[in-house]
Order: structure tokens, then sequence, then C-alpha cells
């Protein structure tokens, strides 16, 4: 008897250590992408309409074993296989980045460059931000109450309180203080009152009457902004009086030649705990 169940517990051991085996070699991520591979796997092709270089690129790390994203001129997608806009301006250098995150953790980049020759399928939101290639603006200082506060989600503009009531505002960015969107690489810049500027980049999505915003029905469309904020990018709902923490996802409220309506909804929202900012351009 002990005989037999020496045996049956080495067969126990034998087998749980076959069994573990390849579960440790399943979990062995070595090495980085070779250059060979990203060749090999990452492919870019530019669409080309009616004989012009466009300003549409397909991007593609399908096979390669490692997330990848892309940046781009307009933005950034994370993912394998998509339809991409480089420009809404035509560019000899517009450039596309693929980020690879190794294997062993590591990351690896590589650039491509594309010549665009002519745009196509370009919103005309894009002409009414940064007219023929970038444009200057500025806070709309007749707005009622006031271009900068907070209000309910259903208005147009803020209601229950804007900064004339004494708040602690950064003034280079308040009164006089300007931005510019420039198309050509979705660039915008902050020129504060004190002469110094800021920049960082841009992106939106403008809704449709077939493709509305289902969670915010009068939102034009989604404006986010990468390594800066618009003039006075604080939301008082996000930090009560804190005042610290930067906006970078907005409502489009109004988008015209002449205005400009963000709004930002907290994550407590509750329909009246929303930030307004009112912005005209500035004219030529």
């Amino acid at each position: 008897m002990k005989n037999r169940l020496g045996i049956f517990v080495v067969m126990i051991a034998a087998m749980a250590f076959v069994s573990c085996e390849p579960i440790e070699k399943r979990n062995e991520m070595k090495g980085s992408v070779s250059e060979a591979e990203i060749t090999q796997y990452v492919v870019i092709t530019q669409d080309v309409i009616d004989g012009k270089r466009s300003n549409w690129v397909t991007v593609s790390s399908e096979g390669l074993k490692a997330l990848t994203s892309f940046e781009y001129g307009l933005g950034k997608y994370v993912g394998t296989k998509e339809r991409v806009m480089l420009s809404v301006v035509p560019t000899e250098n517009s450039i596309v980045k693929v980020n690879i995150l190794n294997r062993d953790g590591s990351k690896t980049s590589k650039e491509f460059s594309f010549t665009v020759d002519e745009c196509f399928d370009v919103d005309p939101a894009w002409a009414y931000l940064c007219g023929t290639g970038e444009k200057l603006w500025t806070w709309d200082e007749d707005a009622d109450p006031d271009c900068y506060g907070m209000g309910s989600a259903w208005d147009d503009a803020p209601g229950w309180w804007v900064p004339a009531w004494g708040a602690d505002v950064d003034e280079l960015e308040w009164h006089g203080a300007t931005m510019s969107f420039a198309a050509d690489g979705a660039v915008l810049t902050k020129f504060k009152t004190d002469g110094s500027t800021e920049k960082g980049f841009f992106s939106f999505k403008m809704y449709d009457e077939d493709h509305p915003n289902a969670e915010f029905d009068i939102s034009l469309g989604d404006f986010n902004t990468r390594d800066i904020t618009v003039l006075l990018g604080k939301s008082w709902s996000e930090n009560g009086d804190d005042w610290d923490a930067d906006v970078y996802n907005y409502d489009i409220l109004e988008l015209n030649d002449d205005e400009l309506v963000l709004i930002h909804r907290g994550p407590d929202w509750d329909g009246d705990q929303c930030t307004f900012w009112i912005f005209k351009a500035v004219d030529d």
C-alpha cells in the first residue's frame, strides 16, 4: 500500500511539472521589435485621388506582435488598422510616427513622411476655426453676463457664476490674451498678456443630424486639446475652489466664422455644473 501511495505521489508531481512548463513559456516576452519586423508589418498607404497625393492614409500594423499607436498631424490612433486624415492643408512634410511597445517593455518609434498635394473631404469647420491656414481668437467681452464662468448645460452662456465676482483667475490668460488655431499640424498657441506663448495641439469631431451626440444633444461636436488648454482652461466643477485641474475635453456649442463657444461638463454633472468659454475671432 505504501509503495502504491509513493508511486501515485511521484506521478502527480511529474504531471504538475509537465503541465506548468508550457504556461511558463507562453508568458515569456523577450526582445524588441526588429527593423525587419517594422518593415514587414508596419504599412502606411497614402490615397491617390484624381492623380493627386491626398490627405488620407491607411495605417496598419497587423501581424506585428506588439502594441502600436500612430501619431499624425491631426490626432492619434491606437490600434492595428485605420484610415486617418493627415492634414487639412497641402504640405510637403506631413509626419506619421508609429510608436511600438515592445515585448520586453521598451519602446521603439519610427517616422514616415508624406507630401500632400491636395486635401479632400475636409470638414468646413476647419475653415471656421483656422481660416485659410491660421486664425486668431480672443475673449468675447460683449458676451452677457460674461465670456467665462459656470451655469446650466441648457443655456448658451454662464448664468450663476462669472469671474466678475472676484474669482482668482490667471490674469495672463484673461482679458487681452489671445489664441490661434493653425491647420498645419493642428497647433494651438496661446499668447498671454505678458508676451509669453504656450503651444500644444487640438482636435475635434463635428456631429450632424444623422449622427448627433447621444448624451448631450445640443453639442455640435467634441473639441480636445493635448499638451495645452484653451485660455483659462480650468473647470470650477472639477475640484471645487482649488482651480488646479486643467481641462482638455470640451463640447462645441457654437462655431462659425466669428464665434466659438465651448462648454465642459464636470464628472458630477447634474445640468448646472458646467463651465463656459465664449470666444470671438480677431478681425484681420
